[in-house]
């Protein structure tokens, strides 16, 4: 016999005896059968295998004296170690970041996505209609995602902070602020969202944005499966949000400086033996050393004041603003306190910082 002959009478051999389990194991009962479903899958792969490798004379001619060869493979195959549930684990990390990695690349394009705010017949006149479309679904996204934020942050009667931010740094400002408006226009006769905020979606453009048959295709992306007394909290914190992030322009720290040292000069601080004129130094944007404390700060403001000396550094956003230092005494000075209010919400009692 050729090897080529050994290995066909061996390959026939095993194929029998391989129908010969099937048909028993057919027969049994179905959890039976599931216990035995590692065995028979490995006595499949050994007869693949041996369709596409061929054994030496000597090793055909060995299992083919056996009267179960594939039964003594298995048993063969079984005893040994392999790094197979290494691949299986491997298999689920892999997965896992595979995952991990397309919906982060979503977030990044649903993030850069621009606001798409015109009704679905303008974009069809004018050849937009995969914007529109891209637009719409991500409209759709964010508002699901408000809620979401808002069941999963609503504890004790309380909305947490965190939820506004959550959906802010997934879609942007533009957008979370472009789904809330359109739901404060469709929930203009709710009275449970302020009137602060009703006046405020009217000034976001929202265009209408009906089918032939009346349909309002606006209306898929109104937030509705929460409270709307709730939505509107949530719509006060995005609002904040948005106030806290426009950067401070200089002309209105110079505004500010004029208006601390005035607050400054009015307080009642003892004289000092040696007079000294107030003045207001004040250093704009870029102008910090790279080394000092201030660097990458906005603007930094110097005042002196019967004597003493102050210095206050202004963050590049309303949300970093530090408290003024009296270097004379090396202790912060308390008479200012950090002020970041909400657009939404009446000015305190004369704060002395209203940013």
């Amino acid at each position: 016999m050729t090897n080529a002959e050994r290995n066909t009478a061996l390959y026939e051999k095993m194929f029998a005896e391989q129908e010969t389990y099937r048909s028993w194991l057919l027969q049994q009962p179905p959890e039976e059968i599931l216990k035995h479903t590692y065995e028979y899958t490995v006595r499949e792969d050994v007869l693949l295998s041996l369709e596409y490798h061929d054994l030496t004379d000597a090793q055909a001619d060995a299992l083919l004296k056996s009267p179960s060869p594939l039964g003594d493979i298995f048993k063969e195959f079984e005893q040994r170690e392999t790094d197979y549930m290494d691949n299986v684990f491997d298999s689920m990390v892999c997965r896992a970041d595979a995952v991990i990695e397309a919906e982060a690349e979503k977030r990044r394009v649903l993030l850069g996505m621009p606001v798409y705010p015109y009704p679905a017949d303008h974009a069809l006149e004018h050849g937009e209609l995969e914007q529109y479309r891209a637009s719409h679904e991500a409209n759709v996204a964010c508002k699901e995602a408000i809620e979401t934020a808002i069941r999963e942050n609503y504890h004790d009667n309380r909305l947490g902070k965190e939820s506004a931010r959550e959906v802010l740094d997934a879609f942007g400002m533009e957008r979370t602020m472009y789904v809330l408006a359109n739901t404060v226009r469709h929930k203009d006769w709710d009275g449970r969202i302020s009137h602060s905020n009703k006046e405020w979606a009217r000034t976001i453009p929202v265009y209408e944005n009906k089918d032939a048959w009346g349909n309002d295709h606006n209306a898929s992306f109104v937030v509705d499966a929460c409270n709307p007394g709730l939505t509107d909290i949530f719509l006060n914190q995005v609002r904040r949000e948005q106030h806290l992030r426009t950067p401070l322009a200089e002309e209105e720290i110079q505004t500010e400086a004029a208006r601390l040292l005035t607050e400054l000069q009015a307080q009642k601080e003892p004289k000092r033996d040696h007079p000294s004129g107030d003045r207001i130094s004040y250093q704009p944007s870029g102008t910090s050393h790279a080394g000092s404390p201030y660097a990458g700060a906005a603007a930094r403001l110097e005042l002196q004041v019967e004597g003493f000396y102050y210095r206050i550094t202004f963050g590049a956003s309303r949300n970093r603003l530090a408290f003024p230092v009296n270097e004379t005494k090396g202790r912060r000075f308390s008479l200012w306190q950090r002020h970041a209010l909400s657009p939404c919400t009446k000015s305190r009692t004369s704060p002395l910082l209203t940013l």
